[in-house]
């Protein structure tokens, strides 16, 4: 299935930003790496993506929709956070 135009848009502004700012591209990352897909190599496209299922859980949980999309602006504060609880 094709990624919809406004989640490639908000990794883009996010990507943006990363590059801006090593500490929070590191940050991106980490959390990125938290929410791949369990067994992701084992399916096209072979990349480490959110299981759909689980993504629009968490955007449900969120924000009272499955479809939502964050922000950048939330996105960033959120791994903000998760990269400073070590």
């Amino acid at each position: 299935m094709p990624i919809r135009l406004p989640w490639l848009r908000l990794s883009l502004v996010l990507a943006k930003h990363a590059v801006r700012r090593p500490a929070l591209a590191m940050d991106l990352l980490r959390v990125s790496w938290r929410f791949r897909a369990r067994g992701w190599w084992h399916r096209p496209p072979f990349l480490p993506v959110p299981d759909r299922t689980y993504l629009r859980w968490r955007m449900h949980t969120a924000y009272g929709e499955d479809d939502a999309i964050p922000s950048a602006e939330d996105v960033i504060r959120y791994a903000r956070w998760s990269g400073k609880r070590k």
